[in-house]
């Protein structure tokens, strides 16, 4: 079921019209917008900065719900949302209300007073405003676009920097180029704070590592410094302060576990340490992550699915990350055999065949669909040309409960006698739309 209009909505729409593009890398705008008002920025709880092309949001909720299983308030920064725009802010544990919402967006916009400024840039000040009134131990900020030029990056000396897995995406914005994307997410780093290093590839390492060694700055990178793994069903982080036995993190996946690692490694080696052996335990099992391999459970699209079918929902949207989400398909296959079918939506600026091709072998069957009410998504049959140059088999579908009652009759020509497993999958809009109408 959608959410109701709220009156902050009206207020983002016009803040939305406030710039003539809707994203333009750059940091005068929003610090001439924070020295108006009063620099809430440098007023913040102790800062962990997280930058990525992947896995950056999962090491945000690890980071979270270790901090809060110690007892601990935290502000939270994420982009995007995925129904509502309160996602994007949590305050000491809470998502915002709509009354503080609307007051801080208002006061953004009546300071800014109609000046060109892009819609991320006058909303982190909002959330920023937010941060620096309200008591909290600490700051998670999650990157929104790149790294040096990006809105979060006004913060001068947070207590840790991360750096999760570089790849190639917004490339309308970032460019093609693995190194220079690379250089740009290292743009969060700075000197006297610590920096924890996701897994990268060879080229992003290198530029990273360069960065860090300009400025002088301790690394504690993913592989060399610190390690995560699954070891007969349970969890092992090892660092050189020690080796913690671990349960294995609610957020499925082995790539969940090289993001709980990383949270960890962060928590551990910030300026001031948060790494209480228990609160780590405990976080682990207590994470929420939203459309990160989430099984539904209930809704519409389970009435519409095949019974006994498994739905999964991940917003994952580039090749990197379909390629995590492919690996843990195939060992959910080994512990259970259910033939894979996909949902799948994208944004036209997607590598929607780069996307698909990481199923390649592993799926049964595609059936694309547009995301709902998303000018920018790719048609359905635009979509179904891309599976098909991926090796997929696949076709078309009018939307997600056509979607469902295709996949319903491919399981019945299948002949399968197991129940499937339905992914949806392929932006985050997509799954969005899929949690809000799904309630």
């Amino acid at each position: 079921m959608l959410f109701e209009t709220m009156r902050s909505d009206a207020v983002l729409r016009r803040l939305l019209s406030l710039h003539p593009r809707k994203i333009d890398l750059a940091l005068d705008r929003i610090l001439r917008l924070l020295g108006e008002l009063d620099n809430p920025h440098l007023k913040l709880p102790p800062v962990i900065h997280v930058a990525g092309t992947n896995g950056k949001g999962s090491a945000c909720a690890f980071s979270r719900a270790m901090l809060e299983a110690q007892g601990l308030k935290v502000h939270v920064h994420i982009s995007p949302h995925l129904v509502r725009f309160h996602e994007r802010i949590r305050i000491a544990g809470k998502l915002i209300s709509e009354e503080a919402l609307l007051s801080l967006l208002e006061e953004v916009e009546q300071v800014n007073a109609g000046r060109e400024i892009t819609f991320f840039e006058i909303t982190a000040a909002a959330m920023f405003l937010a941060f620096a009134r309200y008591p909290a131990d600490a700051t998670i900020l999650e990157v929104g676009l790149g790294g040096t030029y990006d809105a979060t990056n006004v913060v001068p000396n947070p207590a840790m920097t991360v750096i999760q897995p570089v790849g190639l995406d917004h490339r309308e914005f970032l460019g093609d180029d693995l190194a220079g994307i690379a250089a740009e997410k290292a743009g969060i780093i700075k000197k006297s704070t610590p920096l924890v290093m996701g897994p990268q590839s060879e080229i992003a390492r290198d530029v990273i590592l360069s960065q860090a060694d300009r400025l002088g700055v301790a690394v504690f990178e993913f592989g060399q410094d610190f390690a995560s793994r699954q070891e007969h069903g349970r969890m092992v982080y090892e660092d050189g302060i020690g080796l913690l036995d671990l349960p294995l993190p609610k957020l499925i996946g082995r790539h969940q576990i090289e993001n709980a690692g990383v949270a960890i490694a962060a928590l551990r080696h910030a300026k001031r340490s948060w790494g209480e052996d228990a609160a780590i335990e405990k976080g682990l099992t207590q994470v929420e992550w939203p459309a990160r391999l989430q099984r539904l459970h209930k809704g519409p699209l389970i009435e519409w699915a095949p019974r006994g079918a498994e739905i999964w929902l991940d917003g994952g949207h580039n090749p990197h990350g379909a390629e995590a989400v492919s690996r843990t398909m195939a060992d959910l296959e080994e512990h259970g055999e259910r033939p894979l079918y996909l949902i799948c939506a994208m944004l036209a600026n997607k590598d929607a065949v780069g996307y698909l091709r990481a199923f390649k072998g592993l799926a049964r069957h595609v059936v694309t669909v547009a995301i709902p009410g998303e000018a920018a998504s790719l048609s359905a049959g635009a979509l179904y040309d891309a599976a098909r140059k991926a090796g997929l088999d696949a076709a078309p579908a009018e939307d997600l409960e056509d979607a469902m009652l295709q996949l319903t009759a491919w399981t019945r020509l299948d002949g399968q006698t197991a129940p499937p497993r339905i992914l949806i999958c392929g932006s985050l809009y997509l799954a969005g739309r899929v949690l809000a109408e799904n309630d």
